[in-house]
């Protein structure tokens, strides 16, 4: 059972970027698919980004296209998030999440899920 943490939330200004992470433990983490997610207030969970096992091919949501990159490194089993140009409607917790099977964007289907960090974008 993998375990997962994240961190690099934080305040920054419309237009700015912040890279997060997700650390993951307790499993073999190449072997999962990492995705993350992310819930506003008031809002459901939501897809951002997602990617395979080996790195390859992410793929992301059609609101963060262009602006978000992620990315793995499977040797320090960590996930990331790069957000470029952020938008005040980024504000939201952004959550990683794993799972073995599952590589959609659901947030229903997932197993294993971090316990969030915050992201505010002030205009």
């Amino acid at each position: 059972q993998v375990q997962l943490v994240e961190s690099g939330g934080g305040l920054v200004q419309a237009g700015g970027s912040l890279r997060l992470s997700c650390a993951a433990s307790g499993g073999t983490f190449s072997s999962y698919f990492a995705n993350w997610f992310r819930q506003a207030p008031g809002k459901e969970r939501e897809f951002v980004a997602g990617i395979r096992w080996s790195g390859a091919k992410p793929y992301y949501a059609d609101s963060v296209k262009g602006r978000f990159t992620s990315s793995r490194d499977n040797d320090n089993n960590t996930a990331y998030l790069q957000m470029n140009s952020l938008k005040p409607e980024d504000t939201a917790v952004y959550y990683c999440a794993a799972d073995s099977y599952y590589s959609g964007t659901l947030a229903s289907e997932y197993d294993y899920w971090g316990q969030g960090t915050q992201v505010t974008v002030s205009s």
